[in-house]
């Protein structure tokens, strides 16, 4: 028997993952969860990752086009971990229902130092110069 040594997440793992992100999406749009901060904001949940065991998720969060503070979207879905995470289970059977951790969602910090990094005279420069041997006729014969 082979044993898998990649360290990515397992295919359940990840269909886990989806499952409690779409659960959550679910519950923030129909205003489940009565709080002031979400009234102010709408909050994008991007991804969860859920540990190899399933029992922590981890839900990567943003608001929805800047439309308010990170940190208190993170404040205010951590303050009612414990209710989302009862609504989860309702849903998403599992042996236990995963603990529910906020962070920010830094995908779109990393797309726009990306971007940046990329736009940087020097590596357009170097994308734009021919490979070596490249557009060389001697190097078809």
């Amino acid at each position: 028997m082979v044993k898998n040594t990649s360290r990515g997440p397992g295919q359940r793992q990840l269909r886990v993952g989806e499952m409690i992100r779409r659960r959550l999406s679910e519950i923030l749009s129909r205003g489940e969860i009565h709080d002031p901060a979400f009234d102010a904001m709408s909050i994008t949940i991007g991804e969860v990752s859920v540990s190899s065991d399933l029992k922590i998720a981890t839900v990567y969060v943003m608001p929805l086009l800047g439309s308010g503070n990170v940190e208190a979207a993170v404040e205010a879905l951590a303050r009612h971990r414990g209710i989302l995470r009862k609504k989860v289970s309702e849903e998403v059977i599992l042996r236990h229902a995963p603990d529910l951790r906020f962070r920010r969602d830094e995908t779109f910090d990393r797309l726009d130092e990306t971007r940046r990094m990329f736009s940087h005279p020097t590596v357009l420069r170097d994308v734009a110069a021919p490979e070596d041997g490249e557009d060389d006729p001697a190097s078809d014969a």
